[in-house]
This record gives C-alpha cells, sequence and structure tokens, in this order.
C-alpha cells in the first residue's frame, strides 16, 4: 500500500510542479513580444495573486479533508490544472492571464499539504523510510519540473507560446490518470477527524513547527526567484535563447531531482541538520554569484549548483516536521507550511518584480540572497535536537488532541 500511494504521489507531484512554471516559463517570450506582459512588475503582480490565492484555498482544501476520499480531490486538482493550461492560449488581455494564472494556483493547491502529511502518515513508523518516501516525493516533483523546462522553450522556440500549454494540457491528463489508477484498492480516506476546537488546533499546529518557519520561507522564496525571474535572467540579460535557457533550467532541476532523491542516503551519511545548513549557506553563495556574474558562464554554473541544494531542503524541512509533529495534526502541520512558502514566495516575488523595473533583472537574485545568509545565521548555532523530535511539542491535554 505504501508504494502504491508513493508511486500515485509521485505522478500527482510531477504534474502539479510541473503545472506551475510551464506558465511562467513563457513570460520572457511575452515580454519581448509586448503581449500581455510588458513589465516586470506584471510578473510579480501574476506570482503574488496566484500564490496568494494558493494559500488561501489551501486552508479550505485542508478543512474539507476530514474524513473524505483523497481521491476526490486529486481528480479535481488534475482536471483544474489541465483545463486551466489549455484554456491560457485564448488570453487576449492580462486581466485574463491573470485569472487563469490564478485557476492553475488553485487547481494546484491541493497536492502540498494533503498528499505529503498522507505520505508522512503512512511512514511514520520509520524514520528512515520516512527520510526515503520524503526524498522520493520531493524528487518526483522535480521531475515534473524539468521536464517542463526541457519542453516548454523548445516548443516555444519552434512553434509559438501557446503549443507547450496544449501539450502540457493532454500530459496532465495522462499524469492525473496514472496517479488515479494506482490508487485503486487503497484505502484513501483522511480519518483525520475535525477537532472541536479548530482554530485553537490550527495555532498550536503552528506552535509545533515555528522553529522551521525561517527555513520554509527561505523554501518559497528560494524557489520562486527561480521559476519567476531566471528565465527572463538568463534571456534578458545574457541573451541565452529561449531553447537553451529551459535547457539550462532542466539542468537545474535534473541535478535538484538527483540529490532530492538521494535525501535518504546523505541524511544518514552526513545527518539532516548538517545537510540543511550546508544547503542554506551553498544557496545564498549561489544567489549571489547570480545576481553579480558578467558573464554567462559563472550565472550558469551557480545556478546549477543551486539546484542540487536548493531541492534538498524540501525533503529535509518536511522529514523535521514529520518527525516534530504527530500524525493527528500534520495535515494542518504541511497545510501551515506550504501556506508558508507560498506566502514568502508571494512577498518576495511582488518585491523582486519592482526591483527588477527600478534597477535591473539581476537584484532579486542580490536580495534574495542576502535573506537567505539570514536564515543561515539563525540556525547555524542550533542544536541537533532544535531540528526534530516530538518532545519539542507543547504539553497538555488540549494540545495533545489538537497535535
Amino acid at each position: 500500500m505504501k508504494k502504491r500511494i508513493l508511486i500515485s504521489a509521485s505522478f500527482f507531484h510531477a504534474l502539479t510542479d510541473a503545472s506551475t512554471v510551464v506558465i511562467p516559463t513563457v513570460f520572457p517570450i511575452l515580454y519581448n513580444q509586448g503581449f500581455l506582459i510588458t513589465r516586470y512588475s506584471q510578473i510579480g503582480l501574476l506570482s503574488n495573486l496566484g500564490l496568494l490565492a494558493t494559500l488561501l484555498v489551501q486552508f479550505a482544501v485542508v478543512r474539507m479533508s476530514y474524513r473524505r476520499d483523497y481521491r476526490l480531490f486529486l481528480a479535481a486538482s488534475g482536471l483544474g490544472i489541465c483545463a486551466a493550461l489549455a484554456l491560457t492560449p485564448f488570453s487576449k488581455t492580462f486581466g485574463a492571464l491573470l485569472l487563469l494564472f490564478i485557476g492553475l494556483r488553485l487547481a494546484a493547491s491541493v497536492y502540498h499539504p494533503l498528499v505529503i502529511s498522507w505520505i508522512s502518515k503512512v511512514n511514520s513508523g520509520s524514520e528512515r523510510g520516512l527520510d526515503t518516501a520524503m526524498g522520493i516525493q520531493s524528487g518526483s516533483g522535480n521531475v515534473g519540473v524539468m521536464l517542463a523546462y526541457l519542453t516548454v522553450g523548445f516548443l516555444a522556440q519552434r512553434f509559438s507560446w501557446t503549443t507547450p500549454l496544449f501539450v502540457w494540457a493532454g500530459a496532465g491528463l495522462v499524469l492525473a490518470g496514472l496517479g488515479l489508477l494506482f490508487l485503486r484498492g487503497v484505502p484513501a480516506v483522511n480519518d483525520e477527524i475535525r477537532p472541536q476546537r479548530e482554530m485553537r488546533s490550527w495555532w498550536h499546529s503552528l506552535v509545533a513547527v515555528k522553529r522551521f518557519i525561517p527555513g520554509f520561507f527561505f523554501g518559497g522564496m528560494g524557489w520562486s526567484v527561480i521559476v519567476f525571474y531566471a528565465p527572463s535572467l538568463l534571456n534578458h540579460r545574457f541573451g541565452i535563447p529561449m531553447g537553451r535557457a529551459g535547457l539550462y533550467l532542466a539542468l537545474w532541476m535534473g541535478i535538484g531531482t538527483v540529490t532530492g532523491y538521494s535525501f535518504g542516503w546523505f541524511s544518514r551519511r552526513f545527518g539532516r541538520k548538517n545537510i540543511f545548513l550546508t544547503t542554506l549557506g551553498g544557496s545564498a553563495v549561489c544567489l549571489l554569484v547570480l545576481g553579480l556574474s558578467p558573464a554567462r558562464f559563472p550565472a550558469v554554473a551557480a545556478l546549477l549548483v543551486y539546484g542540487g541544494l536548493l531541492l534538498m531542503t524540501y525533503p529535509a524541512l518536511h522529514t523535521f516536521v514529520g518527525t516534530t509533529v504527530r500524525p493527528g495534526g500534520q495535515t494542518r502541520a504541511f497545510s501551515w507550511v506550504s501556506n508558508i512558502q507560498i506566502l514568502s514566495g508571494a512577498v518576495v516575488s511582488l518585491i523582486a518584480g519592482f526591483l527588477s523595473d527600478a534597477v535591473g533583472i539581476h537584484v532579486p537574485f542580490i536580495f534574495t540572497a542576502v535573506l537567505t545568509l539570514v536564515i543561515f545565521l539563525f540556525y547555524l548555532p542550533r542544536g541537533p535536537e532544535f531540528f526534530g523530535g516530538r518532545k519539542k511539542e507543547p504539553a497538555g491535554p488540549e494540545v495533545e488532541s489538537a497535535i
């Protein structure tokens, strides 16, 4: 059963993460054409409102999921993603593009709060198994992003900006169908019971993961600055054609996929804390090189190394949460951390758009590097016990029932 859930999750994570980069990858093309997008701040607005819409709907998804079948949510998510991708090419105004992008983000809001917590709960009996499962599900999302970057740029360059959206709408139907197929015969009902004091339970779930908030803040902004601004940096600052820029971004994600899948081995070999601190410190350096490099070679090299570092932070952080929060509160806890990532990505992406218009497309990477360094310094003096262990949860009967 665990394997079938993990395989299904891999298909849905690949679809979810791929869909969220397919449309942003064509933004530089629209900017170059002066069609729909004419300023970087519009890219910031698209990313900001799309991510904020995701944040709001994830709370509703968790609230509706108690005692419900996960498959209903996953089927609705897959169909919604494919519909948004298929309809976006018909946009004639920036407003229409914005509405469809928000619709895409809403449809993509199911996986992270529900399925990651599901994987955590079914693997809660073994920390080694949890490390491996988190690495696999995270790496599968990375595979989807890698394939998106590998195909979108070349398809758009060879045909038109609308072609990759139609192609991925069709591919999405296949991935969603396979994901649901592997769940046949698997008990897929969320067995959590809605707590009587629901607001208090949400608060206690947040308290249980508060020490990881800076890490997830980095996870959100570190991802968003690449997804929304790296294609423009490569194309506009360094003159790299979109097909080749897509290839570099696919390699960025490919390296991250390897490190994500290998997280279980790295964790056992070097320890979660050491891996996590290495990814933070190295990411700050890579982002700084991306922002300051005057030539394409150091920038591309930094991008590729950054992929290997960034994509190991997610399974590390998810494992920290999985070993800290009791199974009964993990859906709320993973919803919180997902929303923290979304909020940080939304805020930083919006600021980055205005910084790009005012100074240059390289500035968002310097800005993110400085914030990443601050987060690294926050975690550096912490001991291993800070990063996991349910003994750190609040005590008491009310919290016990909530978490």
